[in-house]
């Protein structure tokens, strides 16, 4: 028990004196009831140990007191901090210690004189076996640390990106277009807008860029800027100083541009932002610098900044309710993603993908869309794009006594969803592929010779009966064409 000088002097005498004794007291008690007691010298060096100490000996491979004191403390003691403890001038008052000799409840204290300086370190062995004296305390820490492990393990999982580009569906050109560009705008820092009617997938493809980049270990932040009212928006990007007005909180809170700090910041409705906010927004994002609410101190970030809007930002500048300068910081990347009716083919695909996240929210098994009524979603114009559809089979399914939906069950939800006029199924021509693979079992001639034949009538209804031009377009001559003409009458 160390007092410093000035201490020690202001004490009277009898006060010293009980002083020390109460040193003496404490070294005495804890020699006596611990299970073991070591000192080492400020070069780590074990100068002593006491009785019940000595018995460990032979178990840590000791059997001379001689071999054990005078040597560095980490070459006779696994998995010692003794050294730290030297090292450091902090105390470890309560560490689980395993070695050759078993498993111990341990406490470390530095030593220091006059003047402050470290001198060595207390080792008290307080108990051994802690596996039957400290039963209780062991199996409360087990189960705390598995509790903490199951909480890392969900941390981890939440922390996981949510989608990546192959969360995207769809292998139309519309669709792969959008994918090329996101590939491209992920090897990139720059800005990304993105740009398409509400219900398009934007939310997603902004997660798929940033589960592509090189920033995708760190967070992935969002914040729907129509969802949070104006007066709290500037709280919610930039943060709040502490104690910045009544009711804040003391400590003060981080905003969305520091909490993804070292990763992405989705601004989603940017259209939405409110006019006096707007020049904040864009000091930040080309200084890198905020100042939260409250603060008169500028605070670095490191964020990627994807936006997203439903809206025409190049007729809301015209109108004056988006500042031109913010649309050009933001305006880097542009990425227009389509509306579902520019991408009809991807409907199928999108069905399937939808129905099992659909079984899989409700613990059923996924609906079954018959090839009619795939063929019916395909044909109509979604005005609500990839949301709508999912609802429309959502409701299709919860409505249906079977996994298996036809016609009349997708027919009766589109009616029902306010469709105006709902757009009969296109039936496209059967291909040749399709129709020789239903009749495979004829004579490889005559299915040459349709194949010839339909290829011509194509080709003719194509020039308005041209044979020319027909010839042209089959990469044949006229003669050949007109030999091929009177082969199939």
């Amino acid at each position: 028990m160390k007092q410093s000088p000035a201490r020690t002097e202001a004490l009277p005498l009898d006060g010293q004196r009980i002083l020390e004794l109460a040193a003496k007291s404490m070294f005495d008690l804890f020699a006596n009831a611990s299970e073991g007691m070591l000192l080492v010298d400020r070069d780590s060096r074990v100068v002593w140990i006491n009785d019940q100490y000595r018995r460990y000996l032979p178990a840590l491979g000791f059997p001379r007191e001689e071999d054990f004191v005078g040597h560095p403390v980490s070459e006779v003691i696994q998995n010692t901090q003794m050294h730290r403890v030297i090292q450091t001038g902090k105390p470890i008052l309560i560490d689980l210690l395993s070695n050759r000799a078993g498993t111990f409840v341990v406490s470390r204290i530095p030593l220091r004189d006059e003047n402050g300086e470290v001198i060595g370190a207390l080792g008290i062995v307080l108990f051994d076996h802690p596996e039957t004296t400290l039963q209780p305390l062991i199996h409360k820490f087990a189960a705390l640390q598995r509790d903490l492990d199951d909480a890392r393990r969900e941390l981890a999982t939440q922390r996981r990106n949510k989608y990546t580009l192959a969360s995207f569906v769809g292998s139309s050109p519309a669709a792969t277009e959008v994918k090329r560009q996101a590939r491209r705008a992920a090897m990139s820092s720059s800005p990304v807008l993105l740009l398409g009617e509400t219900g398009t997938g934007k939310e997603l493809l902004a997660h798929a860029i940033h589960a592509a980049s090189g920033r995708a270990n760190g967070p992935l932040v969002g914040v729907n800027i129509a969802a949070v009212p104006d007066t709290l928006l500037e709280a919610e990007f930039f943060g709040v100083a502490p104690g910045a007005y009544t009711g804040a909180d003391r400590k003060g809170r981080d905003g969305k541009f520091k909490l993804a700090d070292g990763g992405t910041l989705f601004l989603d409705e940017i259209g939405d932002m409110p006019l006096v906010l707007q020049p904040k927004l864009l000091r930040a994002l080309q200084e890198g610098e905020i100042e939260p609410l409250g603060s008169n101190k500028l605070v670095p970030f490191d964020a990627r900044v994807i936006a997203a809007t439903s809206r025409d930002l190049g007729e809301l500048v015209r109108q004056g309710k988006f500042r031109e300068d913010l649309f050009y910081r933001l305006n880097v990347l542009p990425i227009r993603v389509p509306a579902l009716r520019e991408r009809l083919a991807d409907v199928p695909a999108l069905i399937e993908v939808l129905a099992e996240d659909i079984g899989l929210r409700n613990g059923s098994p996924a609906p079954d869309f018959s090839a009619d009524a795939i063929a019916l979603l395909s044909a109509q114009a979604w005005r609500g794009n990839i949301r709508e559809l999912r609802n429309v089979l959502e409701q299709a399914a919860m409505r249906s006594d079977s996994p298996h939906i036809d016609v009349p069950g997708v027919e009766e939800v589109l009616r029902e969803s306010g469709i105006q006029q709902i757009q009969p199924p296109v039936r496209p021509v059967a291909s040749t592929a399709a129709k020789a693979g239903d009749r495979v079992l004829r004579p490889l001639a005559q299915q040459v010779a349709e194949l010839e034949r339909e290829a011509i009538e194509a080709a003719l209804a194509a020039t308005s009966g041209n044979k020319l031009a027909a010839a042209r377009l089959l990469g044949i001559s006229r003669a050949k064409l007109y030999e091929r003409l009177d082969a199939t009458v």
